[in-house]
């Protein structure tokens, strides 16, 4: 970064410090303070910066001879949350203002303001020796199959702790969210009144919905749900897949579900893994996957069947364009995976969520859900 823009960047961060904590940007930021930071912008921009991004970013203003290089989508982010630009998402901004407009008109009204620079450039010299240790860790990095990025059992769901272990929670809903550790060792989440498409009298809405960044194109990701057994119409929990933030962006959601319409045909109300994608931009949805697990009338004769439904876990594995759904059901938690589909789509999801809810359908009820596990993992592309 040149030392011009290296000053009004400075300026720029410290302006959205304040905003953000009311406090003028004295020193290094905590971990904690930069993921309340990251919230603070995503909330009012619907962009993300990065938590780790936020604090190395007051590190380097600090002190520029640390290495660091913002990313101008970084940088006009915040500046829209300065500017206090109006809400938007990733694809939007990319169909529509992929040149960073906010960022270009908050630099060309102060740069005006600074003329000295802080401090020259300085080089560096890196010595053969560490170029020879760096290049294998490098070559290991490229080439492994595969790493545990992430794994939460939900022992501890405290606002804070979930913030530490970069969730955030969309879409608020106090009452219910208050109650999330009535279950110890679970994150309770109930179904709640919403959907993640329109209809002619709603726009898309998941209630206290849990979301978190994808560090990678290709991965692993599994839901793991105790005693969760939809009874009521439209009533589910799954996993979300969406390319931004906002729930107008192309989806894929994958879930455990109730269901008792047949198109006029008549038979007996099920429980069912389900998935269905949506190409965003207020498009109707695709079921491509219905896949029975439990009918209702079968329960009535044989109730031990419910223990089916004891524990749930559902993967979801992306290669490439390549999508795979699989679930594992029973009494046992270590149950065998069963795959249920495979199928390519375009999708290049960002951001991954746990969800829980009941459509628009007012007569049916509001049931809890005791999430159990949530494991991420990044994989080759290979």
């Amino acid at each position: 970064m040149q030392e011009p823009d290296f000053i009004v960047f400075s300026q720029l961060y410290r302006e959205a410090y304040f905003q953000c904590f009311g406090l003028p940007f004295t020193r290094q930021i905590t971990e904690t303070e930069s993921k309340l930071f990251q919230q603070k912008i995503l909330d009012q921009t619907g962009l993300t910066v990065g938590w780790r991004s936020l604090k190395n970013y007051s590190f380097f203003i600090l002190d520029i001879s640390k290495q660091e290089n913002p990313s101008l989508a970084s940088i006009d982010t915040l500046a829209r949350y300065v500017l206090k630009a109006p809400y938007t998402n990733e694809l939007t901004r990319k169909n529509e203002e992929s040149h960073h407009p906010f960022w270009y008109a908050y630099r060309e009204k102060n740069l005006g303001t600074f003329n000295k620079p802080l401090v020259k450039n300085r080089r560096f010299i890196v010595p053969l020796s560490i170029i020879l240790l760096i290049i294998p860790v490098i070559y290991f990095l490229l080439t492994r199959e595969g790493r545990l990025s992430f794994s939460e059992n939900f022992k501890d769901v405290s606002e804070r702790g979930m913030l530490d272990r970069d969730w955030q929670l969309l879409n608020k809903d106090s009452s219910y969210w208050n109650n999330r550790n009535v279950n110890k060792g679970f994150l309770t989440l109930y179904t709640l009144p919403g959907d993640n498409w329109p209809d002619s009298s709603s726009q898309p809405e998941i209630k206290n919905l849990l979301i978190r960044k994808l560090s990678a194109d290709c991965f692993t990701a599994e839901l793991q749900l105790e005693d969760f057994i939809p009874s009521g119409k439209w009533q589910q929990a799954g996993l979300l897949l969406m390319e931004d933030s906002t729930l107008n962006s192309p989806s894929l959601r994958i879930s455990l579900a109730y269901n008792d319409f047949f198109g006029g045909y008549s038979k007996p109300p099920e429980v069912l893994v389900q998935a269905i994608s949506s190409t965003g931009s207020n498009s109707n949805p695709e079921e491509f996957m219905h896949v029975p697990v439990l009918t209702l009338d079968s329960v009535a004769s044989k109730p031990a069947l419910l223990q089916n439904l004891q524990q749930t876990a559902i993967r979801v594995e992306k290669r490439r364009n390549l999508f795979r759904v699989l679930y594992a059901g029973g009494r046992n938690e270590n149950a065998a995976f069963k795959e249920l589909i495979s199928k390519e789509f375009t999708l290049e999801p960002r951001y991954i969520a746990i969800f829980a809810l009941k459509g628009r359908f007012a007569g049916t009820p509001i049931v809890s859900v005791k999430v159990k596990k949530f494991v991420l993992e990044d994989v080759s592309c290979k």
